[in-house]
C-alpha cells in the first residue's frame, strides 16, 4: 500500500489546549459513529534539553496493530475528480500539508459549516497543536462513497505519529477522516459539493467532548 508521509511543524503559540488536533465532528456521518472527541495530550510546558537523544518516530507499518490498512490499493496519483473519493483524500492530504505549512486558518476552513464542526474557532484549533514539536501524517486509500438523501460521504484512514514537546517522547494514533458533500441536488452551491472534513475519530479516543 503506498502511503503519503507529511510532515508537520507544530505552532509556536502558548499552550492552552491539551486535545490531539483536530477536534471531531458535532454530527455523525450516517452508519458511522463518530462523535465529536478531542484526544488527551500532554500539555507543553518547557522544550527538553537541546542534548537529549530523541528516539525516533518509527509509525507502525500498514497491516500491523496501530498501522494503515495494508489493502494493496494505492493512492492514485493520476487524473481525478473533486467529487470522486480520490478527490476526498487530496483534500485530506491539503489539510495536513496548510498545517505543515503553520496555514492553520485555512486548514480549519477546510472542516464543514465554515470550520465549525472542529469544534472551535480558528484560534482555538491552531492552538491544539502547539503540544508538538514534529507532527507527522500518513494518508491511506479513500474508501467507497456512501449516499443518502442527497448527500455523500467517504472515510479516509490517516496515521499520525508526532513528538510531544514538553518530553521529546513519540506519540502514535490511528484513525480515520470522515467527508461530507452534497450530491447533485437542486440548489446545492459549488462550495457545498466540494469535500469538507465532517470528523476525525481516533481509535483510542476518550469518547468525550472536550476532553
Amino acid at each position: 500500500m503506498r502511503l503519503i508521509p507529511v510532515l508537520l511543524t507544530a505552532c509556536s503559540l502558548a499552550a492552552c489546549s491539551s486535545g490531539l488536533p483536530p477536534a471531531a465532528d458535532n454530527g455523525t456521518a450516517p452508519g458511522n459513529d463518530l462523535a465529536a472527541v478531542n484526544q488527551t495530550a500532554p500539555a507543553a510546558t518547557e522544550e527538553p534539553a537541546a542534548n537529549v537523544q530523541f528516539e525516533p518516530l518509527n509509525p507502525p507499518a500498514p497491516g500491523q496493530p496501530g498501522g494503515l490498512p495494508d489493502d494493496r490499493t494505492p493512492v492514485s496519483e493520476g487524473k481525478f475528480t473533486p467529487d470522486s473519493a480520490q478527490g476526498a483524500a487530496n483534500v485530506v492530504q491539503t489539510y495536513y500539508a496548510l498545517i505543515e505549512s503553520g496555514r492553520y486558518d485555512q486548514a480549519w476552513a477546510l472542516w464543514s459549516d465554515g470550520g465549525k464542526a472542529s469544534g472551535g474557532d480558528a484560534q482555538a484549533f491552531a492552538a491544539r497543536f502547539a503540544p508538538y514539536s514534529e507532527y507527522h501524517a500518513n494518508i491511506g486509500a479513500p474508501g467507497q462513497i456512501e449516499a443518502g438523501a442527497g448527500q455523500r460521504y467517504v472515510t479516509v484512514p490517516v496515521q499520525v505519529y508526532a513528538r510531544v514537546k514538553a518530553t521529546g517522547k513519540p506519540f502514535y494514533q490511528l484513525g480515520e477522516v470522515t467527508l461530507h458533500r452534497a450530491g447533485d441536488i437542486d440548489g446545492a452551491t459549488p462550495e457545498q459539493r466540494s469535500w469538507h472534513i465532517r470528523a476525525i475519530k481516533f481509535g483510542n479516543d476518550p469518547g468525550k467532548p472536550g476532553q
